[in-house]
């Protein structure tokens, strides 16, 4: 938790930008994963700790606009939980340690949220993702559950996107140390890629270094030999001589703050030629976005550039052919690349995405795409200083999509499919890391660089 004058800062600029009304923060509640008593490990709403900061479950941060107020409301626990989890600090402490002196029960909330509504005031909450979340709006707004879902405030979201999209000095402290646990994550997941060991030891592996250095890992991990499965998160294979492996892995610290990066390794410690070829395609896309990303640029164009970069290297290698510009203006390389470049990263490693993408990644100068594989971009609008982006090309050989394409003729002008057809068992290559806007340019998080070039990779696992 930070500094509360913090926390006072942000509540006080969020009542200016949304205006009126009161606002609601909805925090977290426990969830059973398999019987009441065994709960998923708790994370807390990153809105809800971008704001009021605090931990436990069962908050709800409370901004009256109009009086000029703030609350915390809980239910303090009673003596049966302070015997199996031990003390905790009551709802009244824990809204001190934020800057708030109003604080009370769940019950009076919901009489204040009453009040308001019977004069006519507007109630402002942001997008419901967890069912519990949406039937604690319904009871208190007295609306039914469908109507929970979809009543949120534009005006809330708006504000919030605008205040977590820039990220401020104490934030970015916490990215790198986040960095340094993806640093450790995935230079363990290199040295460890050898002939028979099984992927879920790794998985494994990466999960106890999230959670000795930070509180887990930022999300499921991703790691697997099928690298041309974007988000495979199976673990159940044991690592073959000449295959590569791709781990999409993060870690998030005590704060929340999460890291996303992706490294793909041969196998035994060797690229073959054609694996080498691919690989440093992709290297050259992940340096052409760091070498153009700068405020003010649309993230769009940094997408659509770095697909140029990728189709001329495809095209050199006889995989794609035409014109460059025409083939990317088709969609002709998302047969190879069929998501975007990246996305907003933060407290959600998809940073801000349950408010919706459109709020997020796009406003109203540019839009998403409606285009094979540029739909999947979900950052388009311009750069700002202070951003923090994933930067994360990709290219897969994926047989089922192959054969689609070719089954139904697209892009022919464009893709040498008799070569993409001797590609079928490559699998897939991604490359990612974590970078922030700065004043003229953007520069990767973290002062340790993960193993990038063909190079880096091969020279770290013989040594390692």
């Amino acid at each position: 938790m930070f500094n509360k004058d913090i926390y006072i800062k942000r509540r006080e600029t969020l009542k200016k930008e949304v205006g009126n009304g009161i606002i609601l923060i909805l925090g977290n509640l426990e969830a059973s994963r398999n019987y009441p008593d065994n709960t998923f490990k708790y994370r807390q709403d990153s809105s809800f700790l971008y704001y009021f900061g605090q931990q436990r479950d069962g908050l709800v941060g409370v901004i009256d606009i109009d009086n000029d107020k703030e609350y915390l409301f809980g239910n303090d626990i009673d003596i049966d939980d302070l015997i199996w989890y031990g003390p905790v600090d009551n709802v009244a402490a824990l809204a001190m340690q934020v800057g708030i002196t109003r604080s009370g029960s769940i019950k009076q909330m919901a009489s204040l949220i009453d009040s308001a509504q019977k004069s006519g005031r507007a109630i402002h909450y942001l997008p419901v993702y967890r069912a519990e979340q949406a039937l604690q709006i319904a009871e208190w707004l007295g609306i039914s559950v469908a109507d929970a879902k979809a009543q949120h405030s534009v005006e809330l979201i708006k504000a919030v996107v605008k205040m977590r999209s820039v990220k401020q000095p104490e934030e970015i402290a916490e990215l790198e140390k986040a960095a340094h646990i993806g640093y450790l994550m995935h230079t363990t997941a290199i040295s460890s890629c050898k002939p028979g060991v099984e992927e879920q030891h790794i998985a494994g592996l990466l999960e106890g270094i999230a959670m000795a250095n930070g509180c887990d890992v930022s999300f499921e991990t991703i790691l697997t030999q099928h690298g041309e499965i974007m988000h495979n998160h199976s673990h159940l294979n044991t690592l073959e001589s000449g295959r590569l492996m791709l781990v999409d892995a993060g870690g998030e610290t005590h704060s929340n703050y999460c890291s996303d990066n992706t490294r793909t390794c041969p196998v035994g410690g060797k690229f073959s030629t054609r694996q080498k070829e691919i690989y440093d395609i992709v290297v050259k896309c992940h340096d052409h976005a760091l070498a153009i990303a700068k405020p003010g640029i649309k993230w769009l164009d940094v997408h659509l550039e770095v697909c140029k970069i990728l189709a001329g290297g495809l095209k050199d290698l006889g995989l794609m052919k035409g014109n460059i510009d025409d083939a990317v203006a088709a969609g002709a390389h998302a047969l190879f690349m069929p998501h975007g470049l990246g996305h907003m990263m933060g407290m959600d490693v998809h940073d801000m995405e349950g408010l919706g993408q459109k709020y997020v990644g796009f406003d109203d100068e540019v839009q998403p795409s409606t285009q094979f594989g540029t739909n999947c971009l979900r950052l388009g609008r311009r750069l700002q200083k202070g951003f923090v982006v994933t930067d994360e090309p990709g290219c897969y050989f994926i047989p089922a999509l192959i054969d689609q394409f070719r089954a139904k003729g697209l892009h022919t002008d464009f893709i040498n499919y008799d070569k993409v057809e001797q590609y079928k068992d490559f699998g897939g290559i991604r490359l990612e890391d974590d970078i922030i806007i700065t004043d003229s340019g953007c520069q990767i998080i973290g002062n340790e660089r993960i193993p990038l070039t063909s190079e880096e990779v091969e020279s770290f696992m013989i040594n390692n």
